[in-house]
């Protein structure tokens, strides 16, 4: 085994050796219980960033910790063909080389240009995963695209449509007018910005002598919208108002007449009680057009411009002339912000501009393409989710579904009981196009190609059948995920073996956009044997997001994102300012990132090696759901793997020889060898039980302790005194026991860090005569509950406290360990007595005793001896012999001496009233706390002296 540990050096070769060997592949034994995930597919515009890595690692530690358990274990691979994002990308690339755009394109030209980019930019996220570890049946890899997954689409739209879930209807929806399509909340991005609020008079149409007044105020703070306004309104409540609700305003520069209705949405402590009602532009203007049954005047194009002529519908959708469609030549093809002051300039000129106020807004930005949303209304296309909703709402509730952890339960119901229908439809050429034809009198029909569809109406070649120009919404591909990677709409040996799924892994951000989701397609379309609704997934287990070291967001704009492959490989300083420069939207941020980077890393990232990196995130996946990266714990993890390694190579020099043979717990053994059997035994338990119960932070802290702490700084130790003064009978079991619990170690920390213990197991099985392949099929440790003593628990224990308190005392007395000490115990039973016998040789060794000796209660105590009861039992070691005593009083009392200085400056903070009055609370405490330990050594050190005074003085 090579003497320094380098993860390079076996990672990427162990990798290929489990892929090439088919070790990830599900065993097919039907007798065994199954066990299957779903990745989430990870998009391929992009490269895996922090929450991957930390939701893949996951998932491959309760994919590893199932297949050791035997169990028939299939992860699912694939990637999704994130529709806006991709088609983004290809047209800033075509734009880059080619100074072209897509229109210049044929759609299927430009489809054929994002399937050559697909396959390199698949095999860069592919191969990310493998560094990653991830244990996943690559056989199996599928793309949201892919033949099989688009026949599950369409097939599960067709039934859908044919169930009357599926509707086509014009509504307000969020419009991205540069890229010209509808985009999901999740896309939209609200942001405060400065801006301004413009108050315009609303003249009063006098058909009545009772009005006074001349107009009605609104403020707005877009108030090129009111070319579609078709109501104003006021609060029923709104004693000002009220009296005016059912008359009529002019609306300004169009001269449109409008109706003053009553609305509770019109707040009287808000603005000045009135509120424009533009149906075709604002969401809850929408709501409030409905309610009232108003028209809808949309007046902007789809690339976000001002319209030739309005189009007009009433609010069920359906063209209408109510209003004359013109719109002011001097309008006409204004972007919205040009439109936007020409409107404000007429207004102002023809006197109806009362006033203009400077305030903060929330603007809705398009994450995607970084323009402003405009609510726009488009025929799109809908699926029903109230019926939908109501299975997914109880398979929660009656817990067929478990939330991990529960409090995202109420998160999801409290969604669920007010969902809405969900806009399936986007505006793109990359996608899944919806399996809609019209024919020239815009008859719908639904079926999965134009020849099917021909076939079954009976329809003519001569009549001309064009298809919908729109594609799926992403999230519909991807919430059919769970079953139509098995195979369906066929019945297939996958999905009847491996459906439904086990857990799933996500996000808390994507519950609504896709767990909800999931859940009601899975429910609707996918039956068991006897008919009744299938769950996509039994748990879903919620991470927490991963932030930076400050508790910030990661994002490139902020210059703090970290590539886990970075980690992994480590990186130079350059080159990583070059990768979080490039490609900025804002090139303006480049030499604060720049700076950034260079105070964070000013000698770039070492490489960690992969297993160092799953172990930080298994240990930081705690409850909390904001989760901060620490640099630091990397690196301890990285010296962790370390410490295995040596710890591992120890075992593997000290056993070459060794014969190995079965053996049991009530052997003749030495009691440190129950004692680490034992010890194990109970971390087995309590390891899986955490992996059970999804505390990955607790496994890798069980694991830590056990590896660092138990076996490493102590049985190692005891085995090196074993190997060292023993007997040859109990040098052979030793070494026994040393290569059995090294093995078992290696199998109970495969799933966290499988790299390191493959390479170490394979070493290892030649010595156990172990004959299988991998460790990953290896069968995971096993709890044995007849394995418990609680009395040898405690004897070691025991003994480790005087080894502790030996060596705290040469510290403290500053004893050379080349000085052997005497050691006497008093008040001790026949157990410990005992034990003290049989391990008189480890015990001398361990502490570096000259000797130890048993006193009687009538045998006297050695003169000037440091004395601890420990479990009891008197400890007792005489330091007079030990130290010279002129040296030592001349240390004593320059020690006491500087911490008497110590004191006096701690003592005049703590007492100063302006230290405390305006000192943090956490300083105050922190010098409190100093100074009580302070005076803790003072006594410590003075009654040291004291003694050492008494005892010099007698001497003389």
């Amino acid at each position: 085994m090579e003497k320094n540990y380098n993860p390079k050096d076996i990672e990427e070769s162990l990798y290929n050796f489990w892929e090439k060997n088919g070790c990830f592949k599900p065993n097919n034994n039907l007798n065994k219980p199954t066990f299957c995930i779903m990745m989430p597919p990870p998009n391929i515009t992009g490269n895996l960033h922090m929450g991957h890595a930390f939701q893949q690692t996951i998932m491959d530690i309760l994919i590893r910790y199932n297949r050791m358990q035997g169990k028939n274990t299939l992860w699912q691979v694939g990637t999704d063909h994130a529709g806006i994002a991709t088609q983004i990308l290809i047209e800033r690339q075509i734009y880059s080389e080619e100074k072209k755009t897509k229109k210049d394109y044929s759609r299927n030209d430009f489809i054929k240009k994002i399937w050559k980019w697909k396959k390199k930019s698949n095999f860069s996220v592919t191969k990310q995963m493998r560094r990653l570890g991830n244990s996943v049946d690559w056989d199996r890899e599928k793309f949201t695209l892919d033949p099989d997954i688009s026949n599950s689409v369409k097939e599960a739209f067709i039934i859908l449509y044919k169930n009357n879930l599926i509707y086509q209807k014009k509504r307000l929806v969020h419009w991205d007018s540069k890229l010209e399509t509808v985009i999901s909340d999740l896309e939209v991005e609200h942001r405060l910005v400065k801006g301004k609020k413009w108050f315009i008079r609303y003249p009063i149409v006098k058909n009545t002598k009772n009005i006074n007044i001349k107009y009605l105020l609104v403020a707005t703070t877009r108030p090129e919208t009111l070319l579609g306004d078709t109501a104003l309104a006021v609060n029923p409540n709104d004693h000002k108002y009220n009296h005016l609700i059912g008359h009529s305003v002019i609306c300004p520069i169009v001269n449109r007449i409008i109706p003053i209705i009553g609305d509770d949405y019109a707040d009287v402590n808000k603005d000045t009680g009135c509120v424009k009602i533009t149906p075709a532009h604002d969401f809850n203007d929408y709501k409030v057009g409905q309610r009232h049954k108003l028209p809808m005047i949309n007046i902007f194009t789809l690339n976000g411009k001002i319209k030739s002529s309005f189009s007009i519908y009433n609010y069920q959708g359906i063209k209408s002339n109510v209003y004359n469609s013109s719109i002011p030549i001097k309008f006409q093809n204004l972007d919205i912000l040009s439109a936007r002051k020409k409107i404000v300039y007429e207004i102002e000129k023809l006197g109806f501009l009362e006033n203009i106020e400077e305030c903060e807004i929330l603007v809705p930005y398009s994450d995607r393409s970084n323009v402003i949303i405009q609510p726009m209304l488009t025929n799109q296309w809908y699926l029903k989710t109230l019926q939908l909703s109501k299975l997914a709402i109880n398979v929660v509730k009656e817990k067929k579904i478990k939330f991990i952890p529960d409090q995202y339960e109420s998160m999801y119901l409290s969604w669920m009981n007010n969902i809405e229908d969900w806009c399936i439809s986007r505006q793109l050429w990359w996608g899944h196009r919806i399996p809609v034809w019209y024919d020239d009198k815009k008859n719908i029909y639904v079926g999965y190609s134009e020849k099917k569809i021909r076939k079954e109406y009976d329809i003519a070649d001569n009549t001309i059948l064009n298809q919908d120009n729109d594609v799926l919404d992403t999230w519909f591909s991807s919430a059919l995920w769970t079953f139509s990677t098995l195979g369906w709409p066929k019945k297939t040996k996958f999905l009847k073996t491996f459906h439904s799924t086990n857990v799933l892994v996500s996000g808390f951000d994507i519950i609504f956009f896709w767990i909800a989701r999931m859940i009601m397609l899975t429910m609707y379309l996918v039956k068991d044997c006897h008919g009744n609704p299938q769950v996509p997934f039994k748990d879903v287990y919620i991470t927490g997001l991963i932030r930076d070291e400050e508790g910030k967001k990661m994002s490139k704009s902020k210059g703090n994102v970290i590539d886990p492959i970075d980690m992994i490989d480590g990186i130079s300083l350059n080159k990583l300012i070059e990768k979080r420069t490039s490609n900025l939207l804002q090139p303006n941020l480049s030499e604060k990132i720049r700076y950034r980077t260079i105070k964070q890393f000013p000698n770039g990232i070492d490489a960690t090696g992969t297993d160092a990196l799953r172990f930080t995130f298994s240990a930081l996946a705690s409850n909390t759901r904001d989760i901060q990266w620490d640099m630091n714990r990397l690196k301890g993890y990285r010296n962790f793997c370390n410490k295995l390694w040596n710890a591992s190579r120890f075992v593997l020099i000290n056993t070459k020889d060794h014969s190995y043979f079965n053996f049991s717990v009530h052997d003749n053994m030495l009691l440190i060898n129950k004692w680490i059997l034992i010890k194990f035994n109970n971390v087995i338990k309590l390891y899986r039980s955490s992996l059970d119960t999804y505390r990955f932070d607790i496994a890798a802290n069980i694991l830590y302790d056990f590896i660092w702490n138990i076996f490493c700084d102590w049985y190692l130790e005891f085995v090196k005194s074993i190997i060292k003064l023993g007997s040859p009978e109990d040098i052979c079991f030793t070494k026994n026991i040393l290569i059995h619990i090294l093995e078992l170690l290696l199998r109970l920390s495969h799933p966290i860090i499988p790299f390191i213990t493959e390479a170490i197991w394979q070493r290892v099985k030649k010595i156990k005569y172990i004959k299988g392949k991998t460790i990953m099929l290896q069968s995971f440790p096993e709890y044995n509950d007849q394995l418990l003593d609680k009395n040898i628990l405690s004897n070691i224990s025991w003994m480790k406290k005087i080894i502790i308190f030996l060596r705290n005392t040469r510290v403290e007395m500053n004893i050379s360990s080349t000085k052997l000490l005497p050691l006497f115990l008093k008040n001790v039973n026949s157990e410990k007595e005992k034990t003290i016998k049989e391990n008189k040789f480890l015990l001398k060794n361990m502490a570096f005793l000259e000797k130890i000796k048993i006193l009687s209660k009538k045998d006297d105590e050695p003169f000037l001896s440091i004395k601890k009861i420990i479990d009891g039992v008197e400890i007792l070691v005489p330091i007079l012999k030990m130290v010279d005593k002129k040296t030592e009083l001349k240390r004593l009392n320059k020690e006491i001496k500087k911490i008497k200085s110590q004191i006096l400056v701690s003592e005049e903070k703590t007492s100063n009233q302006n230290f405390l009055s305006y000192a943090p609370k956490n300083i105050i405490n922190q010098e409190i706390k100093k100074l009580k330990n302070l005076n803790e050594i003072y006594l410590k050190l003075s009654k040291q002296l004291e003694s050492l005074n008494n005892s010099y003085c007698e001497k003389k």
